[in-house]
Protein backbone atom coordinates (compact mmCIF):
# COMPACT_ATOMS: atom_id res chain seq x y z
CA UNK A 1 0.00 0.00 0.00
CA UNK A 2 1.21 3.35 -1.06
CA UNK A 3 2.36 5.78 1.82
CA UNK A 4 0.60 8.91 2.56
CA UNK A 5 2.47 11.90 2.43
CA UNK A 6 1.15 15.06 5.01
CA UNK A 7 -0.46 17.62 3.69
CA UNK A 8 1.36 20.65 2.48
CA UNK A 9 0.21 24.22 2.81
CA UNK A 10 -0.38 26.09 -0.93
CA UNK A 11 1.50 28.63 -1.71
CA UNK A 12 -0.01 31.17 -3.70
CA UNK A 13 2.97 33.62 -3.99
CA UNK A 14 3.70 35.65 -0.95
CA UNK A 15 3.29 33.48 2.02
CA UNK A 16 0.63 32.82 4.00
CA UNK A 17 -2.20 35.69 3.85
CA UNK A 18 -1.63 36.10 7.96
CA UNK A 19 1.75 36.52 7.46
CA UNK A 20 1.03 39.30 4.35
CA UNK A 21 -1.55 40.90 6.62
CA UNK A 22 0.78 41.56 9.25
CA UNK A 23 3.27 44.20 7.75
CA UNK A 24 0.26 46.02 6.47
CA UNK A 25 -1.47 46.59 10.14
CA UNK A 26 1.88 47.65 11.47
CA UNK A 27 2.19 49.77 8.77
CA UNK A 28 -0.72 51.26 9.05
CA UNK A 29 -1.25 51.59 13.11
CA UNK A 30 0.75 54.25 12.92
CA UNK A 31 -1.43 56.30 10.46
CA UNK A 32 -4.42 55.56 12.32
CA UNK A 33 -2.51 56.78 15.55
CA UNK A 34 -1.39 59.90 14.16
CA UNK A 35 -4.73 60.38 12.89
CA UNK A 36 -6.73 60.05 16.42
CA UNK A 37 -4.09 62.69 17.43
CA UNK A 38 -5.05 64.73 14.87
CA UNK A 39 -8.72 64.15 15.69
CA UNK A 40 -8.21 65.36 19.26
CA UNK A 41 -6.50 68.35 19.02
CA UNK A 42 -9.12 69.26 16.49
CA UNK A 43 -11.45 68.70 18.78
CA UNK A 44 -9.59 70.97 21.90
CA UNK A 45 -8.90 73.57 19.54
CA UNK A 46 -13.04 73.84 18.76
CA UNK A 47 -13.79 74.20 22.02
CA UNK A 48 -10.79 76.29 23.15
CA UNK A 49 -11.75 78.97 19.54
CA UNK A 50 -15.34 78.76 21.73
CA UNK A 51 -13.96 79.76 25.36
CA UNK A 52 -12.17 82.49 23.38
CA UNK A 53 -14.80 83.90 21.74
CA UNK A 54 -16.56 83.96 25.03
CA UNK A 55 -14.00 85.95 26.84
CA UNK A 56 -13.31 88.38 23.64
CA UNK A 57 -17.31 89.01 24.21
CA UNK A 58 -17.04 89.39 27.74
CA UNK A 59 -14.44 92.33 27.88
CA UNK A 60 -15.99 95.09 27.67
CA UNK A 61 -18.18 94.29 30.47
CA UNK A 62 -15.42 92.64 32.56
CA UNK A 63 -13.47 95.82 32.36
CA UNK A 64 -16.14 98.34 32.90
CA UNK A 65 -17.48 95.78 36.17
CA UNK A 66 -12.97 96.00 37.08
CA UNK A 67 -12.60 100.19 36.75
CA UNK A 68 -15.93 101.22 38.91
CA UNK A 69 -17.40 98.09 41.23
CA UNK A 70 -13.75 96.39 41.76
CA UNK A 71 -11.64 99.92 41.97
CA UNK A 72 -14.45 102.33 43.05
CA UNK A 73 -13.56 104.85 40.49
CA UNK A 74 -15.62 107.69 39.49
CA UNK A 75 -17.03 107.45 36.41
CA UNK A 76 -16.57 110.88 34.42
CA UNK A 77 -12.89 111.02 35.91
CA UNK A 78 -9.41 111.23 33.36
CA UNK A 79 -8.21 108.31 35.67
CA UNK A 80 -10.99 106.62 35.47
CA UNK A 81 -11.40 106.01 31.49
CA UNK A 82 -7.94 105.62 31.11
CA UNK A 83 -8.15 102.82 33.50
CA UNK A 84 -11.17 101.00 31.49
CA UNK A 85 -9.68 102.04 28.40
CA UNK A 86 -6.20 99.82 29.61
CA UNK A 87 -8.29 97.04 30.96
CA UNK A 88 -10.42 97.00 27.80
CA UNK A 89 -7.81 97.27 25.21
CA UNK A 90 -4.60 94.71 26.78
CA UNK A 91 -6.67 91.57 26.98
CA UNK A 92 -8.55 92.42 23.77
CA UNK A 93 -5.42 92.87 21.58
CA UNK A 94 -3.72 89.82 23.32
CA UNK A 95 -6.51 87.62 22.61
CA UNK A 96 -6.61 88.54 18.71
CA UNK A 97 -2.72 88.91 18.57
CA UNK A 98 -2.67 85.22 19.87
CA UNK A 99 -5.09 83.23 17.66
CA UNK A 100 -4.17 85.43 14.29
CA UNK A 101 -0.27 84.49 15.21
CA UNK A 102 -1.31 80.87 15.89
CA UNK A 103 -3.38 80.49 11.96
CA UNK A 104 -0.32 82.62 10.19
CA UNK A 105 2.44 80.10 12.16
CA UNK A 106 0.99 77.41 10.42
CA UNK A 107 0.75 79.03 7.14
CA UNK A 108 4.31 80.33 7.53
CA UNK A 109 5.40 76.38 8.26
CA UNK A 110 4.90 75.88 4.64
CA UNK A 111 7.59 79.04 3.82
CA UNK A 112 10.93 77.86 4.50
CA UNK A 113 13.51 80.95 4.18
CA UNK A 114 15.15 78.90 1.61
CA UNK A 115 11.60 78.07 0.08
CA UNK A 116 11.87 81.63 0.05
CA UNK A 117 14.66 82.39 -1.66
CA UNK A 118 13.39 80.16 -4.70
CA UNK A 119 10.59 82.07 -4.82
CA UNK A 120 12.20 85.33 -5.11
CA UNK A 121 15.48 84.27 -7.26
CA UNK A 122 14.80 85.15 -11.08
CA UNK A 123 11.89 86.41 -11.36
CA UNK A 124 11.47 89.62 -13.32
CA UNK A 125 11.27 92.77 -11.49
CA UNK A 126 7.98 93.87 -11.57
CA UNK A 127 6.22 90.55 -10.26
CA UNK A 128 9.39 89.53 -7.89
CA UNK A 129 8.55 93.14 -6.09
CA UNK A 130 5.01 92.40 -5.32
CA UNK A 131 5.82 88.90 -4.81
CA UNK A 132 8.10 89.99 -2.68
CA UNK A 133 5.60 91.98 -0.78
CA UNK A 134 3.48 89.46 -0.34
CA UNK A 135 5.75 87.19 1.15
CA UNK A 136 6.59 90.07 3.74
CA UNK A 137 3.33 89.26 5.22
CA UNK A 138 3.93 85.86 6.15
CA UNK A 139 7.94 85.92 6.90
CA UNK A 140 7.61 88.66 9.28
CA UNK A 141 10.83 90.31 10.01
CA UNK A 142 12.34 92.84 12.32
CA UNK A 143 15.40 95.08 11.49
CA UNK A 144 17.52 93.47 13.50
CA UNK A 145 16.91 90.41 11.17
CA UNK A 146 18.04 92.81 7.77
CA UNK A 147 21.20 91.96 7.47
CA UNK A 148 21.45 88.19 7.16
CA UNK A 149 18.24 88.60 5.07
CA UNK A 150 19.43 91.00 2.94
CA UNK A 151 22.83 88.87 2.41
CA UNK A 152 21.26 85.46 1.69
CA UNK A 153 18.67 87.30 -0.62
CA UNK A 154 21.30 88.74 -2.70
CA UNK A 155 23.72 85.65 -2.66
CA UNK A 156 20.61 83.69 -3.62
CA UNK A 157 20.25 85.98 -7.09
CA UNK A 158 17.40 87.74 -5.89
CA UNK A 159 17.94 90.98 -7.72
CA UNK A 160 18.44 94.20 -4.98
CA UNK A 161 15.16 95.76 -6.05
CA UNK A 162 12.92 92.71 -5.10
CA UNK A 163 15.14 92.41 -1.98
CA UNK A 164 14.02 95.91 -0.83
CA UNK A 165 10.27 95.32 -1.49
CA UNK A 166 10.90 92.33 0.80
CA UNK A 167 12.77 93.90 3.45
CA UNK A 168 10.27 96.97 3.71
CA UNK A 169 7.03 94.63 4.03
CA UNK A 170 7.96 92.04 6.41
CA UNK A 171 8.43 94.41 9.33
CA UNK A 172 5.81 97.42 8.12
CA UNK A 173 2.99 95.31 6.65
CA UNK A 174 2.77 91.99 8.63
CA UNK A 175 -0.17 90.29 11.21
CA UNK A 176 0.75 92.25 14.01
CA UNK A 177 0.26 95.12 12.55
CA UNK A 178 -2.95 94.27 10.91
CA UNK A 179 -4.30 92.56 13.79
CA UNK A 180 -3.62 95.18 15.81
CA UNK A 181 -5.29 98.28 13.61
CA UNK A 182 -8.15 95.80 12.77
CA UNK A 183 -9.05 95.14 16.36
CA UNK A 184 -8.57 98.21 17.69
CA UNK A 185 -9.58 100.78 14.42
CA UNK A 186 -11.55 98.24 12.58
CA UNK A 187 -11.06 96.52 9.09
CA UNK A 188 -11.56 99.74 6.97
CA UNK A 189 -8.39 101.20 8.77
CA UNK A 190 -6.10 97.89 8.90
CA UNK A 191 -7.51 97.40 5.05
CA UNK A 192 -6.47 100.84 4.08
CA UNK A 193 -2.72 100.91 6.26
CA UNK A 194 -2.26 96.55 4.67
CA UNK A 195 -2.90 98.34 1.01
CA UNK A 196 -0.83 101.59 0.62
CA UNK A 197 2.16 99.47 3.18
CA UNK A 198 1.71 97.05 0.21
CA UNK A 199 2.10 99.50 -1.86
CA UNK A 200 4.60 101.71 -0.68
CA UNK A 201 6.67 98.32 -0.30
CA UNK A 202 6.40 97.50 -3.89
CA UNK A 203 6.64 100.65 -5.34
CA UNK A 204 9.87 101.25 -3.41
CA UNK A 205 11.61 98.33 -4.29
CA UNK A 206 11.12 98.87 -8.19
CA UNK A 207 12.28 102.49 -8.07
CA UNK A 208 15.64 101.06 -6.23
CA UNK A 209 15.80 98.58 -8.78
CA UNK A 210 15.43 100.89 -11.62
CA UNK A 211 18.39 103.05 -10.43
CA UNK A 212 20.95 100.08 -10.72
CA UNK A 213 22.41 100.74 -7.51
CA UNK A 214 24.15 97.36 -6.77
CA UNK A 215 27.55 98.92 -6.85
CA UNK A 216 26.58 100.47 -3.40
CA UNK A 217 26.23 97.58 -1.40
CA UNK A 218 29.38 96.61 0.42
CA UNK A 219 31.48 94.74 -1.85
CA UNK A 220 31.70 91.77 1.21
CA UNK A 221 28.48 90.99 0.46
CA UNK A 222 28.56 91.12 -3.34
CA UNK A 223 30.81 88.02 -3.01
CA UNK A 224 28.79 86.22 -1.20
CA UNK A 225 27.14 83.15 -2.82
CA UNK A 226 24.67 80.87 -1.61
CA UNK A 227 26.15 77.76 -0.35
CA UNK A 228 24.38 74.65 -2.75
CA UNK A 229 21.41 76.92 -1.94
CA UNK A 230 20.36 74.41 1.04
CA UNK A 231 17.85 72.13 1.01
CA UNK A 232 13.79 72.07 2.68
CA UNK A 233 13.32 70.50 5.99
CA UNK A 234 11.12 67.45 5.33
CA UNK A 235 7.08 68.15 4.87
CA UNK A 236 5.55 68.40 8.08
CA UNK A 237 2.30 66.69 9.24
CA UNK A 238 -0.78 68.61 10.13
CA UNK A 239 0.03 68.14 13.64
CA UNK A 240 3.33 69.16 13.49
CA UNK A 241 1.99 72.53 11.54
CA UNK A 242 0.14 73.12 14.74
CA UNK A 243 2.72 72.62 16.94
CA UNK A 244 4.21 75.64 14.63
CA UNK A 245 1.42 77.41 15.43
CA UNK A 246 1.87 77.21 18.94
CA UNK A 247 5.54 77.58 19.27
CA UNK A 248 4.95 80.88 16.99
CA UNK A 249 2.44 82.15 19.41
CA UNK A 250 4.83 81.42 22.24
CA UNK A 251 7.96 83.02 20.52
CA UNK A 252 6.10 86.29 19.17
CA UNK A 253 3.31 87.74 21.90
CA UNK A 254 5.67 86.54 24.24
CA UNK A 255 8.22 88.96 22.22
CA UNK A 256 6.14 91.42 22.00
CA UNK A 257 3.69 91.54 24.68
CA UNK A 258 5.97 94.00 27.16
CA UNK A 259 5.22 96.77 23.62
CA UNK A 260 1.29 96.00 23.76
CA UNK A 261 0.99 96.70 27.31
CA UNK A 262 3.27 99.57 27.15
CA UNK A 263 1.81 101.40 24.18
CA UNK A 264 -1.33 100.91 25.57
CA UNK A 265 -0.45 102.78 28.69
CA UNK A 266 0.53 105.63 26.36
CA UNK A 267 -2.83 105.30 24.45
CA UNK A 268 -5.05 104.90 27.63
CA UNK A 269 -3.45 108.48 29.31
CA UNK A 270 -3.94 110.07 25.91
CA UNK A 271 -7.51 108.70 26.30
CA UNK A 272 -8.06 109.51 29.79
CA UNK A 273 -6.47 113.39 30.04
CA UNK A 274 -6.32 114.66 26.27
CA UNK A 275 -8.87 117.17 25.59
CA UNK A 276 -11.42 116.31 22.58
CA UNK A 277 -9.95 117.70 19.22
CA UNK A 278 -6.54 118.86 20.80
CA UNK A 279 -4.68 117.37 18.16
CA UNK A 280 -6.25 118.43 15.78
CA UNK A 281 -4.55 121.83 15.40
CA UNK A 282 -1.03 119.71 15.77
CA UNK A 283 -2.02 116.84 13.51
CA UNK A 284 -5.10 117.34 11.89
CA UNK A 285 -5.99 117.73 8.09
CA UNK A 286 -5.61 121.43 8.02
CA UNK A 287 -1.69 121.74 9.17
CA UNK A 288 0.19 121.39 5.72
CA UNK A 289 3.03 120.23 7.48
CA UNK A 290 1.70 117.57 9.70
CA UNK A 291 2.25 114.58 7.66
CA UNK A 292 6.54 115.33 6.96
CA UNK A 293 6.56 116.62 10.38
CA UNK A 294 4.28 113.41 11.47
CA UNK A 295 7.67 111.10 9.61
CA UNK A 296 10.73 113.28 10.87
CA UNK A 297 9.16 112.53 14.38
CA UNK A 298 8.39 109.14 13.73
CA UNK A 299 12.12 108.42 11.91
CA UNK A 300 14.23 108.56 15.29
CA UNK A 301 11.55 106.28 17.40
CA UNK A 302 12.49 102.56 18.16
CA UNK A 303 8.99 100.34 18.13
CA UNK A 304 7.09 98.02 16.54
CA UNK A 305 3.42 97.74 15.44
CA UNK A 306 2.65 96.23 19.11
CA UNK A 307 3.72 99.27 20.52
CA UNK A 308 2.89 102.20 18.10
CA UNK A 309 -0.73 101.17 17.04
CA UNK A 310 -2.36 101.68 20.31
CA UNK A 311 -0.91 105.45 20.49
CA UNK A 312 -2.28 105.88 16.63
CA UNK A 313 -5.70 104.78 18.15
CA UNK A 314 -5.49 107.21 21.03
CA UNK A 315 -4.17 109.92 18.44
CA UNK A 316 -6.78 109.68 16.03
CA UNK A 317 -9.73 110.00 18.98
CA UNK A 318 -8.42 113.39 20.10
CA UNK A 319 -8.52 114.74 16.36
CA UNK A 320 -5.21 113.74 14.48
CA UNK A 321 -5.73 112.77 11.05
CA UNK A 322 -6.25 109.53 9.31
CA UNK A 323 -3.41 110.37 6.89
CA UNK A 324 -0.62 112.29 9.34
CA UNK A 325 -1.43 109.31 11.76
CA UNK A 326 -0.46 105.94 9.01
CA UNK A 327 2.65 108.21 8.15
CA UNK A 328 4.06 108.30 11.56
CA UNK A 329 3.19 104.57 12.06
CA UNK A 330 4.74 103.83 8.80
CA UNK A 331 7.82 105.75 9.53
CA UNK A 332 8.34 104.18 12.74
CA UNK A 333 7.91 101.08 11.56
CA UNK A 334 9.87 101.00 8.17
CA UNK A 335 12.44 104.15 8.79
CA UNK A 336 13.46 103.75 12.02
CA UNK A 337 17.22 105.13 12.82
CA UNK A 338 18.14 101.79 14.66
CA UNK A 339 17.95 100.23 11.24
CA UNK A 340 19.68 102.50 9.23
CA UNK A 341 22.05 101.79 11.48
CA UNK A 342 22.19 98.16 11.06
CA UNK A 343 21.95 98.15 6.97
CA UNK A 344 24.77 100.14 7.06
CA UNK A 345 26.54 97.06 7.55
CA UNK A 346 25.99 96.16 4.03
CA UNK A 347 24.87 99.12 2.22
CA UNK A 348 26.90 102.18 1.15
CA UNK A 349 25.28 105.58 2.67
CA UNK A 350 24.59 106.68 -0.63
CA UNK A 351 21.80 103.45 -0.93
CA UNK A 352 20.70 104.16 2.63
CA UNK A 353 19.89 107.81 2.01
CA UNK A 354 17.84 106.16 -1.29
CA UNK A 355 16.21 103.70 0.53
CA UNK A 356 15.15 106.32 3.12
CA UNK A 357 14.46 108.89 0.89
CA UNK A 358 12.43 106.54 -1.69
CA UNK A 359 10.23 104.99 1.22
CA UNK A 360 9.88 108.21 2.87
CA UNK A 361 8.32 109.99 -0.51
CA UNK A 362 5.86 107.05 -0.44
CA UNK A 363 5.09 107.68 3.20
CA UNK A 364 4.38 111.15 2.58
CA UNK A 365 1.96 110.62 -0.36
CA UNK A 366 0.04 108.40 1.69
CA UNK A 367 -0.26 110.72 4.29
CA UNK A 368 -1.10 113.51 1.69
CA UNK A 369 -3.48 111.54 -0.05
CA UNK A 370 -5.65 110.47 2.71
CA UNK A 371 -5.58 113.14 4.38
CA UNK A 372 -7.34 114.88 1.04
CA UNK A 373 -9.74 112.09 0.14
CA UNK A 374 -11.47 111.28 4.00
Amino acid sequence: MKELKPLQPIDLGGGCACQQAKPKLEAEAPVAEGQGVLLRRAGLGVLLLAGWWYLYQSLAGLANFATYSVLGLEQGTGLASSVEFFLYDTPKVLLLLALVVFGVGIVRSFFTPERTRRLLAGKSEAFGNVLAALLGIVTPFCSCSAVPLFIGFLGAGVPLGVTFSFLISAPMVNEIAVVLLYGLLGWKVAAIYMGTGLAVAMVAGFVIGKLNMERHVEAWVLNVRASGGGEDAPELTWSERMDAGIVAVRDIVGKVWPWVVAGIAVGAGIHGYVPEGFLAAIMGKGAWWSVPGAVLLGIPMYSNAAGIVPVVQALLEKGAALGTVLAFMMSVIALSLPEMVILRKVLKMRLILVFAGVVGAGILLVGFLFNAIL
